[in-house]
């Protein structure tokens, strides 16, 4: 582990140098909270050592700057005049623990123990969500692709609605999910919506809430997407399947920024950015009354039309090589190796499931194939109903 020790008086920076370091730690040193606040910024530190009263910058100061920094080092601080209240009060502040002075070697090496635990577990957590969140990337270079992923660099930061058009497995709920990710909400919800699956009856009770016993199988309160989803992103796919009544109801928490439970006259504050997507044509929709026009241009403040993959055959290649490391990734295969002739084979298909049919047809060839894939491959199971 790297550890700063911050104290003012020499003998405790030397004592506590000389323990650490028999416990086979590297140690860094600062003899005030300035210096302190430079070695973080410079050499990350696994724990944290602070004394609490020091001339110029105090340790309860250097405390809360580095609280501020959003560093998830265990900070322990110490003092010579410890009280109760002094101890609650860094520990209310975000301190790990408290150490009095004299400083005695069982609680220091007690503290180190424990400390070390919690900094090897927030590091296997973090390890553990990029696993698990990882966000795949957007693979194509086709000028579409390159306009995509400019538009989501430009619109992510901004509060701006956006509605996603294209076609079923072209890829708009990652289009969304990056429109999160580059936002300033990427830390916060981001809450996923498919209108379509839901029935129309039960739309306002998921998208709003609903209060125990507003209608018979309401045995509890149940907070809906917009609040889960409250200082995040909501993203409603398949938004041309919405009825009309829940349309209305998205139109007001749009324009006040407000919604009401189902059997509740209470409204409730959200602070929710809404992307939208849609296979349909809402233009069309429109014209037959079956979706709202002023909706339609609260939600199309920005319009990002995704291609599908028979507009971007450039881009297959690229994809079945990102399929096939990505596949062997996940089934502890050995890397495998495509053809030229097979990529080739691959472009003449109409892919009307588009990015989700090619990704199936690759783990199709993944399982099927010898450790070459070739185009006698292609020909014999990128059809579904293949003999």
């Amino acid at each position: 582990m790297n550890i700063l020790v911050i104290d003012d008086e020499r003998s405790i920076r030397n004592t506590l140098k000389e323990i650490l370091e028999y416990e086979k730690h590297t140690v860094n040193l600062a003899e005030s909270g300035t210096e302190a606040l430079d070695i973080v910024q410079q050499f990350p530190s696994d724990l944290i050592f602070c004394d609490i009263k020091m001339p110029g910058m105090d340790g309860i100061e250097v405390l809360e700057k580095l609280i501020s920094m959003n560093i998830d080092t265990p900070i322990v601080m110490i003092s010579g005049h410890g009280s109760i209240d002094t101890a609650v009060e860094c520990i209310k502040k975000g301190a790990y623990d408290f150490i009095e002075k004299p400083l005695d070697l069982n609680r220091i090496l007690i503290t180190l123990r424990n400390a070390t635990d919690k900094s090897t577990l927030i590091k296997e957590t973090k390890i553990l969500k990029k696993k698990v969140s990882k966000i795949p990337e957007i693979v194509g270079e086709t000028p579409a692709i390159i306009k995509i992923k400019e538009m989501i660099d430009r619109v992510a930061p901004t509060e701006a609605r956006v509605l996603i058009t294209g076609s079923n497995g072209t890829g708009k709920e990652l289009v969304a999910r990056w429109l999160h990710e580059k936002s300033p909400r990427a830390s916060m919800p981001f809450v996923e919506v498919n209108c379509a699956a839901i029935p129309g009856e039960l739309i306002e009770s998921e998208l709003f809430g609903h209060e125990k016993g507003s209608f018979t199988s309401a045995i509890k309160q149940h907070k809906g997407k917009f609040e889960q989803a409250d200082n995040g992103t909501l993203f409603l796919d398949e938004v041309g399947d919405m009825s009309l009544a829940a349309q209305a109801k998205v139109l007001r928490v749009l324009q006040e920024h407000r919604i009401t439970r189902v059997g509740s006259d209470k409204d409730i504050t959200v602070k929710v950015r809404v992307i939208a997507a849609t296979n349909k044509d809402l233009q069309a929709e429109i014209e037959k009354g079956a979706f709202r026009e002023d909706l339609y241009h609260r939600l199309s403040v920005i319009v990002i039309q995704v291609p599908t993959l028979a507009e971007r055959k450039e881009d297959i290649p690229l994809l079945a090589h990102h399929f096939i490391n990505q596949l062997c990734q996940e089934y502890g295969m050995a890397s495998r190796e495509i053809v030229p002739e097979a990529l080739e084979e691959l472009k003449t298909h109409s892919w009307t499931g588009n990015i989700r049919e090619l990704r199936n047809v690759m783990e199709r060839l993944l399982i099927l194939s010898s450790k070459v894939i070739g185009k006698e491959d292609v020909l014999a199971y990128a059809n579904p109903l293949f003999q």
